[in-house]
């Protein structure tokens, strides 16, 4: 492994714990210049392409998720770790697909699903994003749909714990 502040080649493994379901973060020290540096190791999951709004196809960028995403957590207490454990979480399931195409709408409500149970502010956000919204009522629509969401929700809790009281 390349240190990433003097180039040199060897370093040594200090620490190794896992982090999420499929990876490994490394805590490691050059041998040239004592510097400390983290890795994470996870396992490659099988590439797919995604099929676009337009019908244009381009491979499947972790990366690119990640960083949309994280714009729309900034300035959420959702963590760096929370948001790699939601990729992880998603890529599990489109790989449990078995599809060589993935069509970019699923990706987003895959994303969006994930997003409504960690945070509300970065669903909307997400949402926003994904969902093209070009007008006030685009977001008073998708708010109204979120609110009456929850409403449900927090009803359905309710008759649950009343029938296992009863």
């Amino acid at each position: 492994m390349f240190c990433p502040f003097c180039n040199h080649r060897d370093s040594r493994v200090l620490e190794s714990r896992l982090t999420g379901e499929k990876s490994v973060r490394r805590r490691r020290q050059c041998e040239q210049c004592d510097k400390r540096f983290t890795t994470y190791e996870r396992v490659e999951i099988v590439q797919f392409l995604v099929v676009k709004r337009s019908g244009s196809r381009e491979p499947y960028m972790r990366e690119k998720l990640r960083a949309g995403l994280t714009r729309a957590v900034s300035k959420t207490k959702i963590t760096a770790e929370q948001i790699d454990d939601l990729v992880d979480s998603l890529e599990n399931e489109l790989a449990s697909l078995g599809k060589r195409e993935v069509p970019s709408t699923l990706l987003g409500e895959f994303a969006l699903a994930r997003l409504r149970n960690l945070d509300e502010v970065a669903y909307v956000r997400f949402a926003c994003v994904y969902r093209q919204f070009r007008s006030i009522e685009d977001f008073i629509v998708e708010l109204n749909t979120l609110k009456d969401t929850k409403t449900l929700l927090s009803h359905t809790e309710a008759e649950e714990a009343t029938v296992s009281s009863a």
